[in-house]
């Protein structure tokens, strides 16, 4: 038995070891991957040449053994050589640049800048192009490496500097959260901005109207399915009807009314005040709250499409919260790009139609009685929409509303509203007065008057 317990005790000893080797760090802290991390990046074509200068945290930039003097310093004398594989190793292989459908080469390095954290010559092209290919910082400056920024000249060969480019950055493994911010400066002058997190894909910087569309049904398509509160407020509308032909009007409403909205907050005729964006989102918990407390106690089901385009007034807000970020995508094509997006949506919620339906149907049919399955339902999702109400009203309550100082262009904005309600108002008498009059009764009714004559 002593022999046994003999043998063990190495053993166990090596496995803490080994436990403790992956445990342990096995570098300094310099080496973590940082938090937060922005790549600055202006892309230019000129001539034949397309140029593309980026700027980036040498933290974020491992891997690279950066000769040091002192404690911790960049020895700026022997950089260079070692900026320049850091440049390549994290910039370039991790960037593709396509002029059309053709893929560019590997760019070629053109200089390369080590600067001081507060150094500000990347606000525009100019300057940062005249920093990275002016003079270097003295080789005496206290340069902390994990401190400072690369700036990278690169140059790619192109056919023509009024091709068509697009660019697919893959920088999201060099942070925890990785921020790419694109200045583009086509021939002509100019400045199309981007701003996108991680790795977004394919980005086309002057997309086609196709291109753009294509891109902006998939944004709606997707978002619909992810948006949870716009799916519950859905649900709540499919429940008492559960069919195809009695929903197209509560549908056709909802689709109007977000869309109106959407394209008018995508025009800048949405307030921009802090406190607008957590109301709408308190609104849409309402919304959601009023359509379930409406099925239990079993409203006016024919004139649920009003209800219905009022609140979709507030989705449309919501929607549009989502596309701010997406609209650097749309290029020159805005309004195609609006209504793709909502096409998008339109065929999210026809697919969210088609799985509900029928799912209601046999549960009703075969599960519960219609009446009880329909206030157990409408119960559960009131309960999730009361919560999220009083959430977001409790965020909301944290914002000091003040009204607004009368001005000339607070006027402004006041008549476009007005405007946008008058026109909501005729397309509200139209839709009523279709409903109160379809026109096959009204044929019915010129017909005998006809007869009588």
């Amino acid at each position: 038995m002593g022999t046994q317990r003999r043998a063990v005790r190495p053993l166990f000893a090596a496995v803490v070891a080994a436990a403790l080797v992956f445990l342990l760090p096995s570098g300094p802290a310099a080496h973590e991957i940082p938090n937060d991390v922005t790549i600055r990046m202006f892309l230019k074509p000129e001539g034949q040449r397309l140029h593309l200068l980026v700027r980036a945290p040498l933290s974020a930039m491992l891997d690279v053994d950066y000769p040091k003097r002192g404690q911790g310093l960049l020895d700026l004398a022997r950089a260079d050589a070692w900026l320049r594989d850091a440049g390549t190793l994290w910039i370039a292989d991790n960037l593709q640049v396509h002029e059309g459908d053709t893929l560019l080469p590997y760019p070629q390095v053109a200089d390369v800048r080590a600067s001081l954290a507060s150094d500000p010559s990347f606000r525009s092209y100019e300057e940062a192009l005249a920093h990275v290919t002016g003079p270097r910082l003295p080789n005496t400056t206290d340069f902390i490496w994990n401190q400072g920024l690369l700036d990278i000249s690169f140059e790619y060969p192109i056919q023509s500097d009024r091709s068509e480019f697009s660019i697919q950055p893959k920088f999201a493994r060099l942070g925890i959260r990785t921020v790419t911010v694109l200045r583009f400066l086509p021939p002509g002058g100019a400045v199309r901005a981007f701003e996108f997190p991680g790795d977004p894909g394919l980005v086309r910087l002057d997309p086609r109207w196709y291109q753009a569309s294509l891109w902006f049904v998939r944004e709606g398509f997707w978002h619909i399915l992810d948006g949870t509160d716009h799916l519950l407020f859905l649900f709540c509308l499919v429940i008492p009807f559960r069919r195809f032909r009695a929903l197209v009007p509560v549908v056709t409403a909802f689709t109007v009314a977000h869309s109106v909205t959407l394209i008018a907050s995508a025009y800048d005729l949405a307030p921009d005040a802090l406190w607008f964006p957590p109301l709408i989102e308190t609104l849409i918990a309402m919304s959601i709250v009023y359509m379930a407390l409406e099925n239990i106690v079993g409203g006016n089901l024919k004139r649920r499409w009003m209800i219905t385009f009022g609140f979709g007034l507030v989705h449309g807000f919501g929607f549009s919260f989502a596309l701010r970020q997406t609209l650097q995508f749309a290029g020159t094509h805005l309004l195609t790009s609006l209504l793709s997006f909502n096409i998008g949506v339109e065929l999210g919620q026809l697919l969210v139609l088609l799985v509900l339906i029928p799912a209601l149907e046999i549960l009703f049919r075969i599960v519960v009685a219609e009446r009880i399955g329909t206030i157990i339902l409408s119960g559960l999702i009131t309960h999730t929409g009361w919560h999220w109400m009083t959430e977001r009203a409790n965020r909301l309550s944290q914002y000091q509303f003040q009204w607004p100082a009368v001005t000339a262009a607070l006027m402004v904005s006041a008549m476009r509203w007005m405007m946008v309600i008058v026109v909501l108002a005729g397309l509200i008498w139209l839709v009523m007065g279709v409903l109160r009059h379809p026109p096959r009764r009204r044929a019915e009714q010129e017909a005998a008057v006809g007869a009588e004559k």
